[in-house]
């Protein structure tokens, strides 16, 4: 049996393993002075940073749900680790032999289905079916690739590889490198059926990996016309280490360039994080096999350092047919998320990136991303493009629509440039838009149970004449104004 770690290698491992590099691997760093950094709290939603990592101390500590420790407890905490595997893995990465009290004081990896072990087992796959690429039998996959305009150095910084058509052959590598039946198929690598097999065949992978590149799933792509399973794509089901919406592809190539510019660039597809990233668009990122949710936004905003002090930009990527235009009505809908301004970046001619890059080059596809307009301008012009503008009845009817859409804008300074551009994209007077879009905000409160919050009242009271007027009410101050970080801090 191993015995328990010794404080000696305990006591290495905090040392060693600096608490800022750590943590930067989940959030994005700021110097907040005196020696402290700021960030975006990893544990809690917030929209101002109050989660602080001191260094010279290797302390983190969060101000708003009070979360803190040393680097082995923002591991565990991060990871749903126990102390021992926190310790084991920052131990790994580095580079401190552990010694125990048992034993020869070597470090025996635990058995089992933990996550040391899913982890080791997703490297050695990937790793694996990186060197099938190379073999004959991915000639289709090679020509694939080629086609779209990647070379072998891109499938390598990328970590592409095949899957080989023979049920088998990593279930029998793995096994010869002393993982079990129970480590596999709980990491999804293996299915079970009347025998174990290989849950992917016969496609061409690319490793999905969280921020600190380790690889926790596939994304596996149908190439061959007899694939016995019609899906275009397969990606690894819901694991002790994989949750697809948490999850974003490329996050592992493109944390630091979003943390330094800012900016972060959503698109649909794997094939489009290579386009992006080779094409000199390093902040590009994509879900795996699901839509852009709350999940995905608390992971990118961390990154982004997306609070008051620090507005950055969030772009969305979308074909322009209905599925790209229901696709930004889903994103516009989620706009609540980021305090960064969202933006949509479309293709004329309706290519996306992996598409625009081949065709036209990589200039292009920078050029895509710096065309990109508002998203509550290209959301607000498709839903005053389903009426008919030269018909009264019609623009009445816009109007009504895009007023709903426009009082749900976040930022409530800006209100009335919207609603004076809906009345020019309807042909209206920008005085009747303005009534239009405060009765649609009268009406919004209503229907959603909230109670109705104005900044001003009539001035007619509700008991009719002789009644002294209604006082008005005080409009509540904006807390994202910069001059009350200077009372937070002094709070903090």
């Amino acid at each position: 049996m191993v015995g328990r770690i010794r404080e000696q290698s305990i006591a290495e491992v905090r040392e060693k393993a600096r608490i800022d590099e750590v943590v930067s691997q989940y959030v994005t760093l700021r110097n907040a002075g005196g020696g402290s950094m700021k960030g975006l709290c990893p544990f809690h939603d917030e929209k101002s940073a109050s989660f602080h990592v001191t260094p010279s101390r290797g302390f983190f500590h969060c101000f708003g749900c009070q979360e803190g420790g040393d680097v082995i407890s923002f591991v565990m905490k991060i990871d749903g680790l126990s102390f021992g595997e926190a310790v084991e893995r920052l131990a790994d990465k580095s580079g401190v032999a552990l010694m125990r009290d048992e034993g020869d004081g070597t470090y025996e990896k635990p058995k089992g289905p933990q996550r040391g072990r899913l982890i080791e087992a997703h490297k050695e796959a990937q790793a694996w079916y990186a060197d099938q690429l190379g073999t004959p039998d991915a000639l289709v996959a090679r020509q694939f690739l080629d086609e779209r305009g990647f070379d072998q150095a891109s499938a390598q910084t990328f970590g592409v590889g095949f899957a080989p058509r023979d049920g088998e052959a990593l279930f029998k590598h793995l096994r010869q490198k002393g993982f079990s039946v129970d480590e596999l198929t709980t990491g999804g690598l293996v299915a079970v059926g009347r025998s174990p097999y290989d849950r992917f065949r016969g496609r061409l992978l690319w490793p999905i990996r969280d921020a600190s590149g380790d690889t926790i799933g596939f994304g596996a792509r149908r190439i061959f016309d007899d694939d016995r399973i019609d899906a275009k794509y397969l990606n690894t089901s819901e694991t002790p280490i994989y949750k697809k919406s948490q999850v974003l592809y490329g996050i592992d190539l493109a944390r630091r360039e979003i943390g330094r510019s800012s900016q972060a660039v959503i698109v649909e597809g794997y094939t489009d994080v290579m386009a992006c990233h080779l094409a000199g668009v390093g902040t590009a990122v994509a879900t795996c096999g699901t839509a852009f949710g709350d999940d995905h936004a608390k992971v990118l905003r961390r990154f982004l350092n997306d609070h008051e002090e620090f507005r950055g930009e969030v772009i969305f990527t979308f074909d322009g047919d209905a599925a790209g235009q229901k696709a930004a009505l889903r994103a516009f809908g989620g706009d609540q998320n980021f305090v960064s301004q969202t933006y949509v970046a479309v293709e004329p001619g309706g290519m996306d990136p992996c598409d625009l890059r081949i065709q036209q080059g990589d200039a292009a596809v920078r050029e895509l991303v710096a065309r990109r307009v508002p998203l509550y301008r290209f959301v607000l012009s498709n839903v005053v493009s389903r009426f008919d503008l030269d018909r009264a009845d019609g623009r009445v009817d816009a109007l009504r629509e895009g007023a709903k859409l426009v009082t749900s804008v976040r930022d409530k300074s800006k209100v009335d440039a919207f609603a004076r551009e809906l009345a020019q994209m309807v042909g209206t007077d920008p005085e009747e838009a303005r009534s239009e879009v405060r009765r649609a905000a009268a009406r919004g409160p209503q229907k959603s149970g909230r109670p109705e919050r104005r900044d001003s009242v009539s001035t007619t009271g509700a008991g009719g004449a002789g009644e002294e007027p209604a006082p008005a009410r005080r409009a509540l101050p904006d807390l994202r104004d910069p001059r009350f970080e200077l009372e937070r801090e002094t709070l903090k």
